[in-house]
């Protein structure tokens, strides 16, 4: 099902994508977009995973690592049914994290040296596994494929300007309109998606740690540190703002039209309930240890790790 909608998405992004290419060069304008898309299609979907990490000067963590992530991102893949995917590390400030690729089989994890240092340990267990959900309900095609296309119609958009075919089709105005209008609807798909499929990730990912408390606390703090910590990377890459689990760009407050993510204190509300909590106040016992994770030494970190 995952491939369905894949391809659902790009065939309406492509669709877009050659309508704006209509309105600036006419039916010529059209088959170039429609080319264009087909190989924008093609490189996306086997360079997603390298193309985002790149954006995000990401650095590969392997196995036995000193922080003991490689292991822990491991022990999670395998009670969600996953294989292993490849584990990242961002330099950022700004805790945060993101997953990426195709399928399953060539699937990365990714987080914030930011992240490493402002959760517990359960707490990035409950991050790294709704990241794994991601993975497992293949989202990370569907969501690399949006950045790729909502970007290129930006940038296609702006090019109407200074096209006359476009302008003698629409008028100055009707150009200007355009270029407003289509990286819009571009957006509001590119939203609508990531905002349905986090409060799915949410829920698997609080099954597969087996504590939806630890993930509630972790957006709780990642929603604090992305409000005042900024991401360069991402502020340079904004296409790719829906993929992290907290907006790195300064999430809305509200559940509005506009945001790219559900409002974080929402996500939290859906968790307690899942958890069967009422009030804040009850929470779940950090120290308790799920059956079958590893235990993570501290060996030099600079998280507060147990």
């Amino acid at each position: 099902m995952g491939y369905v909608k894949t391809a659902m998405l790009m065939a309406a992004m492509t669709a877009l994508f050659m309508g704006v290419g209509y309105l600036i060069g006419g039916s010529g304008g059209a088959v170039i977009a429609l080319v264009v898309a087909a190989v924008m299609n093609g490189f996306t979907w086997w360079n997603s995973d390298r193309m985002v990490l790149r954006m995000h000067n990401a650095q590969e963590v392997a196995a036995g690592d000193r922080f003991g992530l490689h292991d822990l991102v491991a022990e999670l893949a395998r009670n969600a049914g996953l294989p292993q995917p490849k584990v990242y590390i961002m330099n950022t400030e700004q805790p945060n994290a993101f997953a990426t690729g195709r399928n399953p089989e060539n699937a990365a994890v990714a987080v914030t040296t930011g992240l490493m240092r402002s959760l517990s340990r359960e707490e990035l267990a409950g991050v790294v596994a709704h990241e794994l959900a991601h993975i497992r309900n293949h989202d990370t095609a569907i969501m690399t494929v949006t950045a790729t296309f909502a970007g290129a119609i930006s940038m296609l958009a702006n090019f109407a300007l200074f096209f006359g075919g476009s302008r003698e089709r629409l008028g100055l105005i009707g150009t200007l309109m355009m270029m407003f209008l289509a990286p819009m609807a571009a957006a509001l798909v590119q939203m609508a998606i990531s905002r349905t499929r986090e409060y799915a990730a949410d829920k698997a990912g609080a099954e597969i740690c087996g504590h939806p408390m630890w993930l509630a606390s972790a957006l709780q703090k990642i929603a604090m540190g992305a409000a005042r910590i900024d991401n360069h990377a991402a502020e340079r890459n904004p296409a790719t703002a829906h993929m992290f689990i907290i907006n790195p760009l300064h999430a809305h407050k509200h559940d509005s039209l506009f945001a790219t993510h559900p409002a974080t204190e929402n996500r939290i509300a859906a968790l307690r309930e899942m958890a069967g909590q009422a009030t804040p106040q009850r929470r779940e016992d950090p120290r308790v240890q799920p059956s079958g994770m590893p235990k993570v030494r501290r060996r030099g970190t600079p998280g507060p790790w147990s």
